[in-house]
Protein backbone atom coordinates (compact mmCIF):
# COMPACT_ATOMS: atom_id res chain seq x y z
CA UNK A 1 0.00 0.00 0.00
CA UNK A 2 1.37 3.38 -1.06
CA UNK A 3 0.55 6.59 0.78
CA UNK A 4 -0.13 9.39 -1.68
CA UNK A 5 -1.27 11.62 1.17
CA UNK A 6 1.57 12.61 3.52
CA UNK A 7 1.70 10.79 6.86
CA UNK A 8 4.33 12.15 9.25
CA UNK A 9 5.96 10.76 12.37
CA UNK A 10 5.69 13.70 14.76
CA UNK A 11 7.37 12.23 17.83
CA UNK A 12 8.36 9.08 19.69
CA UNK A 13 8.48 8.60 23.44
CA UNK A 14 9.79 5.52 25.19
CA UNK A 15 10.37 4.26 28.71
CA UNK A 16 12.94 1.69 29.84
CA UNK A 17 12.18 -0.31 33.01
CA UNK A 18 14.50 0.20 36.00
CA UNK A 19 15.38 -3.43 36.83
CA UNK A 20 18.31 -4.79 34.81
CA UNK A 21 18.42 -8.61 34.69
CA UNK A 22 21.46 -10.29 33.14
CA UNK A 23 21.33 -13.59 31.32
CA UNK A 24 23.85 -14.88 33.84
CA UNK A 25 21.45 -14.02 36.68
CA UNK A 26 18.62 -15.95 35.01
CA UNK A 27 20.91 -18.94 34.51
CA UNK A 28 21.88 -18.86 38.18
CA UNK A 29 18.21 -19.50 38.97
CA UNK A 30 18.28 -22.43 36.53
CA UNK A 31 21.45 -24.07 37.87
CA UNK A 32 19.63 -27.30 38.75
CA UNK A 33 18.18 -27.50 35.22
CA UNK A 34 21.57 -26.90 33.61
CA UNK A 35 23.13 -29.57 35.82
CA UNK A 36 20.38 -32.10 35.04
CA UNK A 37 20.59 -31.50 31.29
CA UNK A 38 24.40 -31.18 31.35
CA UNK A 39 24.31 -27.73 29.78
CA UNK A 40 27.19 -25.28 30.11
CA UNK A 41 26.42 -21.92 31.64
CA UNK A 42 26.27 -19.06 29.14
CA UNK A 43 23.68 -20.65 26.83
CA UNK A 44 21.33 -17.66 26.75
CA UNK A 45 23.94 -15.09 25.82
CA UNK A 46 25.83 -17.52 23.63
CA UNK A 47 22.83 -18.57 21.54
CA UNK A 48 20.91 -15.29 21.38
CA UNK A 49 23.57 -12.65 21.97
CA UNK A 50 21.46 -11.18 24.78
CA UNK A 51 23.54 -10.26 27.82
CA UNK A 52 20.75 -8.46 29.72
CA UNK A 53 17.15 -7.29 29.59
CA UNK A 54 14.95 -5.07 31.73
CA UNK A 55 11.97 -5.75 33.97
CA UNK A 56 9.44 -3.44 35.57
CA UNK A 57 9.31 -3.35 39.35
CA UNK A 58 7.16 -6.15 40.77
CA UNK A 59 3.51 -5.10 40.84
CA UNK A 60 3.91 -2.31 38.26
CA UNK A 61 0.88 -1.72 36.03
CA UNK A 62 1.38 -1.80 32.27
CA UNK A 63 -0.46 1.51 31.98
CA UNK A 64 2.17 3.21 34.15
CA UNK A 65 4.97 2.62 31.65
CA UNK A 66 2.67 3.30 28.72
CA UNK A 67 1.55 6.62 30.22
CA UNK A 68 5.12 7.78 30.76
CA UNK A 69 5.96 6.98 27.13
CA UNK A 70 2.76 8.68 25.92
CA UNK A 71 3.49 11.87 27.85
CA UNK A 72 7.03 11.99 26.47
CA UNK A 73 5.67 11.65 22.92
CA UNK A 74 3.12 14.42 23.48
CA UNK A 75 5.79 16.70 24.91
CA UNK A 76 8.10 15.99 21.99
CA UNK A 77 5.39 16.60 19.40
CA UNK A 78 4.02 19.84 20.76
CA UNK A 79 0.55 18.50 19.93
CA UNK A 80 -2.05 18.63 22.73
CA UNK A 81 -3.70 15.37 23.78
CA UNK A 82 -7.10 16.88 22.95
CA UNK A 83 -6.07 17.02 19.28
CA UNK A 84 -5.52 13.26 18.98
CA UNK A 85 -8.28 11.67 16.93
CA UNK A 86 -7.42 8.11 17.95
CA UNK A 87 -5.38 6.24 20.54
CA UNK A 88 -4.46 2.62 19.84
CA UNK A 89 -2.77 0.26 22.29
CA UNK A 90 -0.82 -2.41 20.42
CA UNK A 91 0.83 -4.56 23.09
CA UNK A 92 0.88 -8.31 23.60
CA UNK A 93 0.50 -7.66 27.34
CA UNK A 94 -2.75 -6.13 28.54
CA UNK A 95 -3.98 -5.23 32.03
CA UNK A 96 -7.26 -7.13 31.71
CA UNK A 97 -9.52 -8.78 29.14
CA UNK A 98 -11.76 -5.70 29.20
CA UNK A 99 -11.91 -2.81 28.87
CA UNK A 100 -9.22 -1.98 26.34
CA UNK A 101 -5.94 -1.03 27.99
CA UNK A 102 -6.02 2.02 25.69
CA UNK A 103 -8.90 3.40 27.79
CA UNK A 104 -6.77 3.80 30.92
CA UNK A 105 -4.02 5.51 28.93
CA UNK A 106 -6.53 7.80 27.21
CA UNK A 107 -7.91 8.81 30.61
CA UNK A 108 -4.39 9.40 31.92
CA UNK A 109 -3.43 11.87 29.19
CA UNK A 110 -6.83 13.59 28.99
CA UNK A 111 -7.92 12.46 25.54
CA UNK A 112 -10.96 14.09 23.95
CA UNK A 113 -14.26 12.22 24.24
CA UNK A 114 -14.50 12.43 20.44
CA UNK A 115 -11.38 10.31 19.95
CA UNK A 116 -11.46 6.61 19.08
CA UNK A 117 -9.87 4.44 21.77
CA UNK A 118 -9.15 0.73 21.33
CA UNK A 119 -6.59 -2.10 21.43
CA UNK A 120 -5.01 -3.96 18.52
CA UNK A 121 -3.39 -7.31 19.24
CA UNK A 122 -1.08 -9.05 16.79
CA UNK A 123 1.88 -10.44 18.71
CA UNK A 124 5.08 -8.50 17.95
CA UNK A 125 3.45 -6.60 15.07
CA UNK A 126 0.77 -4.88 17.17
CA UNK A 127 2.44 -1.45 17.16
CA UNK A 128 3.20 -1.61 13.43
CA UNK A 129 -0.42 -2.58 12.79
CA UNK A 130 -1.49 0.33 14.95
CA UNK A 131 0.68 2.71 12.93
CA UNK A 132 -1.01 1.61 9.71
CA UNK A 133 -4.43 1.90 11.30
CA UNK A 134 -3.73 5.50 12.35
CA UNK A 135 -2.10 6.26 8.98
CA UNK A 136 -5.13 4.96 7.10
CA UNK A 137 -7.51 7.08 9.19
CA UNK A 138 -5.38 10.14 8.45
CA UNK A 139 -5.24 9.27 4.74
CA UNK A 140 -9.04 8.98 4.67
CA UNK A 141 -9.37 12.41 6.27
CA UNK A 142 -11.07 11.01 9.38
CA UNK A 143 -8.49 12.39 11.83
CA UNK A 144 -5.55 14.81 11.78
CA UNK A 145 -3.34 12.85 14.15
CA UNK A 146 -3.28 9.81 16.40
CA UNK A 147 -1.12 7.88 18.86
CA UNK A 148 -0.01 4.26 19.04
CA UNK A 149 1.21 3.12 22.44
CA UNK A 150 2.36 -0.16 23.97
CA UNK A 151 3.93 -1.54 27.14
CA UNK A 152 5.35 -5.04 27.40
CA UNK A 153 6.39 -6.94 30.52
CA UNK A 154 8.46 -10.15 30.44
CA UNK A 155 8.91 -10.46 34.20
CA UNK A 156 5.81 -12.49 35.00
CA UNK A 157 6.14 -15.05 32.19
CA UNK A 158 9.87 -15.44 32.88
CA UNK A 159 9.29 -16.08 36.58
CA UNK A 160 6.55 -18.60 35.75
CA UNK A 161 8.76 -20.34 33.17
CA UNK A 162 11.73 -20.56 35.54
CA UNK A 163 9.53 -22.07 38.24
CA UNK A 164 8.19 -24.70 35.82
CA UNK A 165 11.65 -25.61 34.55
CA UNK A 166 12.94 -26.07 38.09
CA UNK A 167 10.06 -28.43 38.82
CA UNK A 168 11.02 -30.57 35.80
CA UNK A 169 14.81 -30.17 35.54
CA UNK A 170 15.23 -33.22 33.27
CA UNK A 171 12.66 -32.10 30.68
CA UNK A 172 14.83 -31.18 27.69
CA UNK A 173 11.85 -30.58 25.39
CA UNK A 174 10.36 -28.10 27.83
CA UNK A 175 13.73 -26.36 28.07
CA UNK A 176 13.94 -26.01 24.30
CA UNK A 177 10.41 -24.60 24.16
CA UNK A 178 11.35 -22.03 26.83
CA UNK A 179 14.52 -20.59 25.31
CA UNK A 180 12.68 -17.86 23.38
CA UNK A 181 10.70 -16.89 26.48
CA UNK A 182 13.90 -16.39 28.46
CA UNK A 183 15.13 -13.84 25.89
CA UNK A 184 12.13 -11.59 26.60
CA UNK A 185 12.52 -8.05 27.87
CA UNK A 186 10.23 -5.18 28.83
CA UNK A 187 9.65 -1.59 27.72
CA UNK A 188 7.10 1.00 26.64
CA UNK A 189 6.71 3.05 23.46
CA UNK A 190 4.41 5.76 22.09
CA UNK A 191 4.39 7.21 18.57
CA UNK A 192 2.37 10.09 17.16
CA UNK A 193 1.45 10.32 13.47
CA UNK A 194 -0.13 13.36 11.80
CA UNK A 195 -1.20 14.81 8.47
CA UNK A 196 1.49 17.50 8.78
CA UNK A 197 -0.91 20.36 9.55
CA UNK A 198 0.45 21.03 13.05
CA UNK A 199 4.01 21.99 12.11
CA UNK A 200 5.93 22.96 9.01
CA UNK A 201 9.38 21.54 9.67
CA UNK A 202 10.76 18.33 8.18
CA UNK A 203 10.08 14.99 9.87
CA UNK A 204 9.95 11.32 8.81
CA UNK A 205 7.24 10.39 6.32
CA UNK A 206 5.57 7.02 5.84
CA UNK A 207 6.01 6.06 2.19
CA UNK A 208 4.44 2.60 1.90
CA UNK A 209 3.86 -0.72 3.64
CA UNK A 210 3.58 -4.40 2.71
CA UNK A 211 1.99 -7.21 4.74
CA UNK A 212 2.02 -10.98 4.22
CA UNK A 213 0.89 -13.82 6.47
CA UNK A 214 1.34 -17.57 6.92
CA UNK A 215 -1.49 -18.40 9.37
CA UNK A 216 -1.08 -22.15 8.95
CA UNK A 217 2.03 -21.69 11.14
CA UNK A 218 0.07 -20.24 14.07
CA UNK A 219 1.19 -22.99 16.47
CA UNK A 220 4.91 -22.22 16.29
CA UNK A 221 4.81 -19.62 19.07
CA UNK A 222 2.06 -19.39 21.70
CA UNK A 223 1.69 -17.31 24.87
CA UNK A 224 -1.48 -17.44 26.91
CA UNK A 225 -3.16 -18.86 29.98
CA UNK A 226 -3.97 -22.44 30.91
CA UNK A 227 -5.40 -24.30 33.90
CA UNK A 228 -3.10 -24.64 36.88
CA UNK A 229 -4.86 -27.83 37.94
CA UNK A 230 -7.23 -26.24 40.46
CA UNK A 231 -10.98 -25.83 39.75
CA UNK A 232 -10.83 -22.19 38.67
CA UNK A 233 -7.11 -21.43 38.60
CA UNK A 234 -5.21 -20.11 35.59
CA UNK A 235 -1.53 -19.54 34.97
CA UNK A 236 0.51 -18.12 32.12
CA UNK A 237 2.35 -20.37 29.70
CA UNK A 238 4.63 -19.79 26.72
CA UNK A 239 5.81 -22.36 24.17
CA UNK A 240 8.00 -21.59 21.15
CA UNK A 241 9.43 -23.78 18.42
CA UNK A 242 12.49 -21.56 18.04
CA UNK A 243 13.92 -23.47 15.06
CA UNK A 244 10.56 -23.45 13.28
CA UNK A 245 10.07 -19.73 13.89
CA UNK A 246 13.54 -18.96 12.56
CA UNK A 247 13.25 -21.12 9.44
CA UNK A 248 9.70 -20.15 8.49
CA UNK A 249 10.06 -16.54 9.62
CA UNK A 250 13.03 -16.01 7.31
CA UNK A 251 11.15 -17.63 4.42
CA UNK A 252 8.14 -15.36 4.96
CA UNK A 253 10.48 -12.40 5.33
CA UNK A 254 12.11 -13.11 1.98
CA UNK A 255 8.72 -13.30 0.26
CA UNK A 256 7.56 -10.08 1.91
CA UNK A 257 10.83 -8.32 1.02
CA UNK A 258 10.25 -8.97 -2.68
CA UNK A 259 6.73 -7.53 -2.45
CA UNK A 260 7.98 -4.64 -0.32
CA UNK A 261 10.58 -3.55 -2.87
CA UNK A 262 8.01 -3.71 -5.66
CA UNK A 263 5.41 -1.78 -3.66
CA UNK A 264 7.84 0.96 -2.58
CA UNK A 265 9.55 0.95 -6.00
CA UNK A 266 12.87 1.01 -4.18
CA UNK A 267 16.01 -0.86 -5.20
CA UNK A 268 17.69 -2.88 -2.43
CA UNK A 269 20.87 -0.81 -2.68
CA UNK A 270 18.91 2.44 -2.29
CA UNK A 271 17.74 1.53 1.24
CA UNK A 272 20.11 3.27 3.63
CA UNK A 273 18.99 1.75 6.93
CA UNK A 274 16.82 -1.07 8.25
CA UNK A 275 15.35 -1.69 11.68
CA UNK A 276 14.42 -5.34 12.25
CA UNK A 277 12.38 -6.96 14.98
CA UNK A 278 14.75 -7.72 17.87
CA UNK A 279 14.80 -11.48 18.47
CA UNK A 280 18.50 -12.25 18.86
CA UNK A 281 21.78 -12.73 17.08
CA UNK A 282 20.87 -15.85 15.08
CA UNK A 283 17.67 -14.31 13.73
CA UNK A 284 19.42 -11.07 12.81
CA UNK A 285 22.20 -12.87 10.95
CA UNK A 286 19.81 -15.14 9.05
CA UNK A 287 17.35 -12.46 7.94
CA UNK A 288 20.10 -10.06 6.86
CA UNK A 289 21.85 -12.84 4.97
CA UNK A 290 18.62 -13.93 3.29
CA UNK A 291 17.75 -10.37 2.24
CA UNK A 292 21.37 -9.60 1.30
CA UNK A 293 21.55 -6.60 3.62
CA UNK A 294 24.90 -5.63 5.09
CA UNK A 295 24.90 -5.60 8.90
CA UNK A 296 26.26 -2.03 8.88
CA UNK A 297 22.83 -0.84 7.68
CA UNK A 298 21.02 -2.45 10.64
CA UNK A 299 20.72 -1.21 14.23
CA UNK A 300 20.22 -3.54 17.18
CA UNK A 301 19.07 -3.21 20.78
CA UNK A 302 18.58 -6.90 21.68
CA UNK A 303 21.98 -7.31 23.42
CA UNK A 304 20.84 -5.03 26.27
CA UNK A 305 17.01 -4.97 25.92
CA UNK A 306 16.22 -8.52 24.78
CA UNK A 307 13.08 -9.18 22.75
CA UNK A 308 10.50 -6.63 23.92
CA UNK A 309 7.65 -7.89 21.74
CA UNK A 310 5.58 -5.20 20.01
CA UNK A 311 7.83 -2.53 21.53
CA UNK A 312 11.05 -4.01 20.10
CA UNK A 313 11.17 -2.57 16.58
CA UNK A 314 9.85 0.94 17.35
CA UNK A 315 11.95 1.40 20.50
CA UNK A 316 15.03 0.32 18.54
CA UNK A 317 14.16 2.87 15.84
CA UNK A 318 13.76 5.56 18.50
CA UNK A 319 17.19 4.82 19.98
CA UNK A 320 18.73 4.69 16.50
CA UNK A 321 17.20 8.10 15.74
CA UNK A 322 18.55 9.55 19.01
CA UNK A 323 22.03 8.26 18.27
CA UNK A 324 22.11 9.66 14.73
CA UNK A 325 21.96 6.29 12.97
CA UNK A 326 18.80 7.45 11.17
CA UNK A 327 19.41 10.75 9.44
CA UNK A 328 17.68 13.17 7.10
CA UNK A 329 17.50 11.83 3.55
CA UNK A 330 17.73 8.17 4.56
CA UNK A 331 15.41 5.59 3.12
CA UNK A 332 14.54 3.36 6.07
CA UNK A 333 12.86 -0.04 6.17
CA UNK A 334 11.03 -1.27 9.26
CA UNK A 335 11.12 -5.08 8.95
CA UNK A 336 8.74 -6.80 11.35
CA UNK A 337 7.99 -10.51 11.76
CA UNK A 338 5.66 -11.84 14.44
CA UNK A 339 3.90 -14.96 15.63
CA UNK A 340 1.04 -16.07 13.47
CA UNK A 341 3.14 -16.01 11.32
CA UNK A 342 2.77 -12.43 10.10
CA UNK A 343 5.22 -10.10 8.42
CA UNK A 344 5.00 -6.36 7.85
CA UNK A 345 7.54 -4.07 6.23
CA UNK A 346 7.20 -0.29 6.21
CA UNK A 347 9.11 2.16 4.01
CA UNK A 348 10.00 5.49 5.64
CA UNK A 349 11.61 8.59 4.20
CA UNK A 350 13.56 10.04 7.10
CA UNK A 351 14.00 13.74 7.76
Amino acid sequence: MRYTRSIFLEAVGYELPPVVVTSAALEDQLASVYQALRLPMGQLEGLAGIRERRWWEKGSALSEGALRAARKALQGSGIPAQALGALVYGGVCREQFEPATACKIAAGIGLSEDAMVYDISNACLGVLNGLLDIANRIALGQIRCGMVVSCESAREINEQTIAELRQQPNNRERWMQSLATLTGGSGAIALILSDGSFHHYARPRLHSATCLSAPHLHDLCRWGVESDGTPFGLQQYARTDAVGVLKNGVALGMHTWERFLAEAQWRPESIDRVICHQVGGAHQREILRALQIDASRDFVSYPYLGNTGSVALPITAAIAWEQGFLQAGHRVGFLGIGSGLNCMMQAWEWA
